[in-house]
This record gives C-alpha cells, sequence and structure tokens, in this order.
C-alpha cells in the first residue's frame, strides 16, 4: 500500500487557533468542574447545619417534653423532687467553675442532675460525670451539703452504652412511646 499525501496540509497557523480553542475548552471544562466540587461542598456543609440544627432542635423539644414529667417519674424510685429547673447554669469566675446543665431536680436533701441528649455515648457520659464533680466542688465552695445524683437520658443508646451509664451509678432515661422508661442504676446510685 502506498501512503497517499495531503494535496493542502493545515497551516502552523490553523493548527495552533484549534489547539488555543482545546486549550480554552478545558480551561472551561476545569472551571465548571471547580464549580461543581463547590457547589457539592457548599451543599454538604448546608446539609450539616442544618441537621445539626434539628438535632438540636429535638434535644430541646425532647428536654422541654421531659423535664415537666421528670419529677413525677422519680417518685416512683422514692425520689421527690418538687423543684424541676431547665437548663441549669453555674459560672464561679472566682474559682474557675462553669458548667451547664439539661434538667436539675431539687429538694431539700437532694438534687439530680440530667443530661438529654438525642445520641447518648460513653464519651457524654464521662462529660456527664465531670459536671457532677464539678456541681459536688462548686456545692462544698458555697456551704451546699445535699448529695447530688446524676441521670442520663437518649433517644439513640446502644446497649454498651446502656451498660455503662448504668454501671456508673446513673440513672438511664429513655423514650417509650408517647412516654419514657427510667432504668435505675446497677446496685445503688452513685451519689455526689
Amino acid at each position: 500500500m502506498e501512503a497517499t499525501q495531503t494535496a493542502n496540509p493545515p497551516s502552523f497557523e490553523s493548527v495552533w487557533a484549534i489547539l488555543q480553542e482545546v486549550g480554552e475548552k478545558q480551561k472551561e471544562i476545569a472551571k465548571r468542574q471547580e464549580e461543581a466540587v463547590q457547589k457539592t461542598e457548599k451543599d454538604k456543609e448546608d446539609f450539616n447545619r442544618r441537621l445539626g440544627e434539628y438535632i438540636n432542635l429535638f434535644g430541646d423539644f425532647t428536654e422541654y417534653m421531659m423535664a415537666p414529667m421528670l419529677g413525677e417519674k422519680f417518685r416512683e424510685f422514692g425520689l421527690d423532687f418538687p423543684k424541676v429547673n431547665r437548663n441549669t447554669v453555674v459560672n464561679d469566675k472566682v474559682n474557675n467553675i462553669s458548667f451547664e446543665t439539661d434538667v436539675m431536680l431539687e429538694n431539700g436533701d437532694k438534687a439530680m442532675l440530667v443530661e438529654v441528649k438525642t445520641k447518648l455515648t460513653i464519651e457524654r457520659i464521662n462529660n456527664h460525670i465531670a459536671r457532677l464533680e464539678k456541681m459536688r466542688t462548686y456545692a462544698n465552695l458555697h456551704g451546699d451539703k445535699r448529695t447530688f445524683l446524676g441521670a442520663v437520658a437518649g433517644v439513640v443508646v446502644t446497649d454498651e452504652v446502656k451498660d455503662y451509664a448504668l454501671s456508673q451509678g446513673f440513672y438511664l432515661i429513655k423514650p417509650s412511646g408517647d412516654n419514657f422508661n427510667i432504668t435505675p442504676p446497677n446496685g445503688q446510685p452513685k451519689e455526689w
């Protein structure tokens, strides 16, 4: 076979023009890909922000609905708490003690600090232990001789987390239908 030659080979200028056009198209494609990546990242950030807001709202709703009934439910365990406070904040700057608790049930002799989470974890239980230790220190510094108890509430609670909470001396509060159940700790409740 004999090779055929083109009668009019493309000029340098026409090849250069084609290469420039291909380069411009590649830049345009790269720009569109970058814009798509940025939009995807923005969409992910927006989704995560909204999901966080919904989870917080669900936690607030759970706390709001549960708090008024906690005192009544704890009477079943022989604990009478006529005073129920939501979102208790301690900010003792002099002694460098600050913390918040979702619900605090009180009477003259005892108080119970309740931490409410949508998803309860071992880390959150450990944080609540630290919170109760701070409460005890704060109370001692201010002549508060009450006994402090702890409870944790969660909508999502694995068996491992449940066992851990109960082994740490906490009452465990979980929703059940349109109400909630309280499981007492293993053995005696821990007192701070």
